[in-house]
């Protein structure tokens, strides 16, 4: 560092090493995309990009110049450019820099830039470590991952596929007339999901507020405003633990469509599906942890009682909350003293049931105790009208005939609270303003939610390394 920063101030007698200005007219994949016709042509090109590698053999200067998508071998000659000497003495692996040249092939056939013009437009004062390639230590690449994305180019085409999967199921809902709105990260209270919110302070008012842990409760009042089609993709912040499967920080997307129930997203999701996981990917059939699962077939529909009965060897019409701890003991399952009915099924379920749904399909029906936002069925009020989209033995998305009897809701609420009194921070607050907004009225919905997780199983990777930058534990050293 201290030899680039002595070159520094080399290069700064003659030229500013940082310009505002840059003057490329082509990227690098444009001008090795039509190279024949511009070399043959004899064009003037500006190309610009970052130095893969810098080799000075007398009078000439070989590097690599890389920009997003492109790479390609660049020539400075001593008496081509005003600059040579500086740029001899100046020019490091890492710097970005602008070149004014023509394109040909040299002996090896190489495709090359000629340069005319050359310059620093920003000197790299800190050295690209020599050891990346194949670094194991997952912890320093997502710390620093700014070098994993320029040393690991799948790592880069990675994230620009994941703008894809986004991309994709934001035009098929919109194509589909659903409304596009943005809604309020800061909430007076959490609501829409069982987690434990992040805290925070408004100074201006004087007030506490929370991180939001769901996109739902104000997708749903606008569901009462008179939408009839709305969704949002944004961030959602949940102060659980770390895992393969989970983040604190992530995007999440949630519809609502109203005069709909779960059995039309049951017809609708499988097209969600395999549109934006052809966009994607290219392919329908992908792998995970060496089970390929084809998202073309037809889906299963599983039903809850029938699996838990299964695997867990309790009939939910009849299982006690005591016989549920003695399975939950059983299993070794760790669960708050203050665990009520619903969280325990939902903890046994995970141990013995969900790692069994491999192939796409709806887990649907389950208790009305571990969903206080679903419909009650019609044939069983003691189950809910819910689907959870499994493969690969995990949760890919979750969906409901959404509740809109405020009196039930509220009957709900108060049951979540308490639960929350006897200590479970999970549990949901009782709403006051999202049941007034229901007592005006809310239309029969349905609604489906999924987060970044369904790319991250779909690349076959633990969440946090599909992540541009994780949160991460502090750093020691």
């Amino acid at each position: 560092m201290r030899e680039r920063r002595l070159k520094l101030e080399r290069y700064r007698k003659s030229a500013d090493p940082y310009p505002a200005e840059v003057k490329r007219t082509a990227s690098v994949k444009e001008a090795v995309s039509a190279f024949s016709k511009l070399a043959k042509s004899n064009k003037i090109l500006w190309l610009a990009g970052r130095l893969g590698a810098v080799r000075a053999q007398g009078g000439i200067i070989f590097a690599d110049l890389k920009d997003q998508n492109g790479q390609i071998q660049l020539i400075i000659k001593k008496g081509e450019t005003d600059n040579f000497d500086i740029l001899k003495e100046t020019l490091d692996i890492g710097d970005f820099t602008e070149v004014k040249g023509t394109l040909f092939k040299t002996k090896r056939g190489e495709k090359s830039i000629l340069a005319k013009q050359a310059r620093i437009i920003a000197k790299s004062l800190r050295p690209l470590p020599q050891n990346w390639y194949g670094l194991e230590d997952t912890e320093t690449r997502l710390r620093k991952r700014y070098l994993d994305t320029i040393f690991n180019p799948e790592v880069k085409e990675m994230f620009v596929r994941k703008s894809v999967f986004w991309g994709a199921v934001r035009d098929f809902l919109k194509k589909e007339s659903f409304f596009e709105v943005e809604t309020p990260v800061l909430e007076g209270l959490p609501g829409g999901a069982e987690a434990e919110p992040f805290k925070t302070h408004h100074n201006a008012l004087n007030r506490d507020f929370y991180l939001r842990i769901s996109l739902e409760l104000p997708l749903k009042k606008m569901l009462v405003g008179g939408y009839e089609k709305v969704f949002e993709i944004g961030r959602i912040f949940r102060n659980e633990g770390i895992d393969a499967e989970h983040l604190q920080d992530y995007t999440h997307m949630e519809f609502y469509w109203a005069y709909a129930n779960y059995r039309d997203l049951m017809k609708f999701l499988p097209k969600l599906f395999r549109v934006v996981i052809k966009k994607t990917f290219g392919t329908l059939k992908i792998k995970n942890q060496g089970r390929e699962v084809d998202w073309g077939k037809p889906w299963k529909t599983y039903d809850y009682y029938e699996l838990f009965k299964k695997h867990a060897g309790l009939d939910l019409n009849g299982a006690s909350d005591s016989e549920l701890r003695k399975k939950a003991d059983e299993l070794d399952l760790k669960y708050e003293f203050s665990a009520g009915r619903g969280r325990l099924i939902d903890i046994i379920y995970k141990k013995t049931v969900r790692s069994k749904l491999l192939e796409p399909g709806f887990l649907v029906n389950p208790p009305v105790e571990i969903e206080p936002l679903a419909k009650r069925s019609a044939e069983d009020p003691r189950r809910v009208e819910r689907l959870q989209i499994m493969a690969y033995g995990t949760e890919l998305g979750k969906g409901f005939s959404e509740l809109n009897d405020p009196i039930d809701q509220r009957e709900r609420f108060e049951a979540q609270m308490a639960l929350r009194a006897k200590g479970d921070k999970e549990a949901q607050f009782l709403d006051e303003d999202f049941l007034e907004a229901m007592e005006y009225g809310m239309p029969p919905a349905a609604g489906f939610g999924m987060s970044e997780r369904v790319f991250s199983v779909l690349m076959d990777k633990p969440i946090r390394e599909t992540v541009l930058f994780p949160l991460m534990r502090e750093d020691k050293k």
